[in-house]
């Protein structure tokens, strides 16, 4: 089965997004940086829309051939450890350009080091979902597993903390991350964005996007094909909408509603895709969306090395004592532009643009780095 564009384009647009809005140097407009705690912005959407994309590639993945556990667990076993290098990386760059002692460096990264990040969740979230996956096997079912899981994360909010399930300081999730891995390793005294009770609803997101694969990949039509899964897009939002006046929308806890309005979004997005790049009807739609599949090609590369690059250009001193080289060049180059707000944003999209040359030379050349 050769590869399926509509789904490297798919994986490649929530790369895009991470690359551009990933490091602002200064304030960014409002709807494309997280949201403090409840709500959805474009900075929200890249994680779930991975987690659902790994769902997808897992589907066409698994019907060439199906891994052996040992195989999947090899693989969760490298995004974790990845995802462990880049906390290692993060603590390790700030030391070293402000006095590196080991002493500092136990304390950071041992004593007080975070266990839990993106790359971690995702690990997680795709083993667990494999596992489900290998029980029920069939699609219905595991549709159905997608949506129990969301009851069950929603379920332990109010029975924690039946007054008020979502306080920031006191709900089910920081109650889990305090436990474990403990106030010494999580993102803040309290709580973890990416810690193991938000899991739950995570898996949910894989599993909507391996149904939404099998789906892709069966012998059908593609009217047929794009019409059954814009439905269940549209169902999944309005069902998430509905949730939404019970439950908050909040991508920092990834709640039920969080999950369902962003399985409906990807679900409508991947038709559209499916429409303008799978079909016949739009040649010169691939040429647009190329860069985008270039991206979903290798896309952990890329989240990869922005992180890396990113966190060292901003810790090596620049010619202005007192600012890291990143901000520097944010502000001798684009600072201030027309607005602060448009000259951070400018400086974000400028940042992203230089990455684009690598990911054509990756494509023409046909390199892509697997785990």
């Amino acid at each position: 089965m050769k590869r399926i564009y509509s789904v490297d384009v798919l994986r490649g647009i929530p790369i895009l997004i991470m690359l551009f809005l990933d490091s602002p140097p200064d304030k960014i407009f409002s709807l494309l940086e997280h949201t403090p705690w409840n709500g959805l912005t474009v900075a929200d959407i890249p994680l779930p829309a991975f987690a659902f994309a790994m769902g997808v590639s897992a589907a066409i993945s698994f019907s060439r051939n199906k891994p052996t556990m040992k195989k999947i667990l090899r693989r969760v076993a490298i995004m974790f450890a990845l995802g462990i290098f880049l906390n290692f990386w993060f603590t390790l760059m700030p030391l070293l350009f402000n006095g590196f002692t080991i002493e500092k460096f136990f304390d950071e990264m041992i004593i007080h080091g975070r266990l839990f990040g993106i790359l971690q969740r995702l690990a997680l979230t795709y083993l667990f979902a494999v596992l489900i996956i290998r029980v029920i096997k069939n699609e219905l079912g595991i549709f159905a597993a997608a949506f129990v899981l969301t009851i069950l994360s929603s379920a332990g909010f109010h029975i924690y903390a039946p007054e008020n399930p979502f306080d920031e300081i006191k709900n089910i999730s920081n109650a889990v991350d305090l436990i474990f891995p403990g106030e010494n390793h999580i993102y803040t005294p309290i709580h973890d964005p990416e810690g193991l009770y938000g899991c739950i609803s995570g898996t949910a997101s894989v599993l909507f996007g391996y149904v939404a694969g099998k789906i892709l990949i069966v012998d059908a039509y593609l009217r047929d094909k794009c019409f059954l899964l814009g439905a269940t897009g549209a169902a999944l939002i309005f069902s998430g909408a509905l949730w939404s006046t019970f439950d908050i929308v909040s991508k920092k806890l990834w709640t039920a509603p969080f999950t369902l309005l962003n399985a409906g979004g990807d679900l409508i997005l991947l038709v559209l895709l499916m429409i303008l790049v799978d079909g016949e009807k739009f040649p010169r739609a691939k040429k647009f969306f190329k860069i985008f599949g270039a991206l979903g090609t290798n896309p952990l590369f890329f989240f990869l090395a922005n992180n890396v690059v990113v966190t060292l250009i901003c810790h090596i001193p620049s010619p202005d004592e007192g600012f890291g080289l990143y901000e520097w060049l944010y502000h001798h180059t684009t600072a201030g532009f027309i607005t602060p707000e448009f000259g951070a944003t400018l400086f974000c999209a400028i940042w992203c643009l230089l990455w684009l040359p690598l990911a054509e030379i990756f494509y023409r050349r046909g390199i892509v780095i697997k785990i």
